[in-house]
């Protein structure tokens, strides 16, 4: 009898969690206004708004941070971490921050300015955010066939060569660097392969560009080219790491993610002239720059995190229990992104409410809901994270709608999947019934789908 595979870790402390009513759960939708960010978390039974510093840290990490060094300048736990990130990276720079939206923050003031294109593979939220915020433009140069969330291809998360190419022979004047997401979030959390950064690099050089990876999923994207790769099925997850690294000049990180710490991220980079101008914005927006925006303790955290988040078992452990969902919602016939990405499972919404119009926003629909079907907490990665138009003002509606249910690190159970999937399954059974979506009638101007307030249409 083949032997199943086991979670890499045993259980050594649990936090209960509250179920509610579907009374009470509609009483609280009303008062978010209808956008899940909004909730409290005692109101939530399982969470999967994000996996971004939601995962429970380890016995080693919890024990470093009891020898956190806390000093202002010249920490220990801050030369720990920048010796950690070194033998990962390569990269002799860094710059600690307090998250990765911080080191955008950061690094882009340096580099970004009104008029600047930034071409890349489907811009986070937040790295859309920062360049436009900046009067700047974010390119999308993702492959085709992330649109077409039912074709299996092993890296939909890949930058369109011919269409990188292109915008540099346009605009390589208003250029300043290239930014490859690895994982690509937006996109499906979907990796990008080794031979697409091989690639990616060549056409850099040929324009003398420089490239950053926004690396808050890079550990992830390490395990499916090690998966999906034959070059490199016998490579370690190190091993990989640093020939991935080795075709960038800098990286963002939101340590939230793969650093295995709730609080966290930094800049890191080759080029001495991008630390000197980081630097100026470091310490009047972080702090200083041996701890930035973080506390020893969490440098120390932060250190072990990504040393145990750099091994294969880790890895393969946390993207089981993914596939394990994706499984159950096969089963379910529900349609998602295929094949499954590293650390969710992105629901296509326009699929399951295909009577909803993508003017009342399908994705956010859902998201509602499968909350009010069983206190479950999704997240919209679609039509209302698109945000508008920095010129026309109008809604954006060219990219995916997507349900995203992130999968905290080490914290659910497959139990916890199998009623995520019951859920998901009791709405799209319904799906049919579900006619009309929201509108909004409040929003900001960027990153608007953390405040946004909506109505439900009748």
């Amino acid at each position: 009898m083949e032997i199943p595979f086991a979670e890499s870790w045993k259980i050594k402390m649990i936090e209960p969690i509250r179920k509610s009513t579907r009374e009470e759960r509609e009483k609280w939708l009303k008062e978010a206004h209808y956008n899940v960010f909004m909730l409290k978390s005692d109101y939530v039974y399982i969470d999967c708004l994000t996996d971004s510093g939601t995962g429970a840290m380890s016995d080693r990490q919890w024990a470093a941070m009891m020898t956190g060094d806390e000093s202002y300048a010249g920490a220990r736990s801050f030369f720990e971490l920048k010796d950690t990130i070194n033998r990962i990276t390569g990269f002799e720079y860094v710059i600690p921050t307090h998250q990765g939206r911080a080191a955008e923050n950061v690094l882009f003031s340096h580099l970004v300015h009104e008029g600047d294109h930034v071409p890349g593979n489907s811009h986070f939220d937040t790295t859309k955010g920062h360049i436009e915020s900046r009067k700047a433009f974010a390119i999308d140069c993702t492959v085709d066939e992330a649109k077409d969330t039912q074709l299996e291809v092993p890296f939909k998360g890949n930058v369109d060569l011919n269409k990188l190419e292109a915008e540099l022979a346009e605009h390589a004047d208003k250029i300043p660097f290239i930014i490859v997401t690895i994982t690509n979030n937006t996109a499906g959390g979907q990796p990008v392969s080794m031979e697409n950064l091989r690639g990616v690099r060549k056409i850099a050089d040929k324009y003398n560009k420089r490239v950053i990876f926004d690396s808050a999923r890079f550990a992830e994207n390490a395990y499916f080219i090690k998966m999906r790769e034959p070059e490199f099925k016998d490579a370690t997850i190190k091993e990989i790491c640093r020939e991935m690294f080795s075709y960038a000049d800098g990286m963002t990180m939101s340590a939230k993610k793969d650093g295995l710490v709730n609080m966290g991220g930094f800049i890191a980079t080759r080029w001495e002239d991008w630390y000197e101008g980081a630097k100026k914005y470091c310490i009047p927006f972080e702090g200083f720059l041996t701890y930035g925006g973080m506390n020893g303790r969490d440098m120390a955290a932060l250190a072990v995190g990504l040393d145990e988040n750099t091994e294969f078992d880790m890895l393969q452990t946390r993207i089981k229990q993914v596939e394990y969902l994706a499984s159950k919602l096969d089963e379910y016939g529900i349609p998602y992104q295929r094949p499954v990405g590293g650390h969710a499972v992105f629901i296509d919404a326009d699929r399951v409410l295909d009577q909803v119009p993508k003017e009342e926003f399908p994705a956010q629909t859902l998201t509602i809901e499968l909350y009010r079907e069983a206190g479950v907490r999704g997240c919209e990665i679609g039509y209302i994270l698109a945000d508008r138009d920095p010129i026309t003002r109008e809604n954006r509606f060219g990219g995916n709608d997507f349900l995203r249910l992130c999968i905290c690190r080490r914290t659910y159970t497959n139990n916890h999947m199998d009623v995520i999937a019951a859920a998901l399954k009791n709405v799209y059974d319904r799906r049919h019934e579900i006619k009309r979506g929201v509108k909004i009638v409040w929003e900001t101007e960027l990153m608007r789908h953390f405040t946004v307030q909506l109505e439900p249409l009748q």
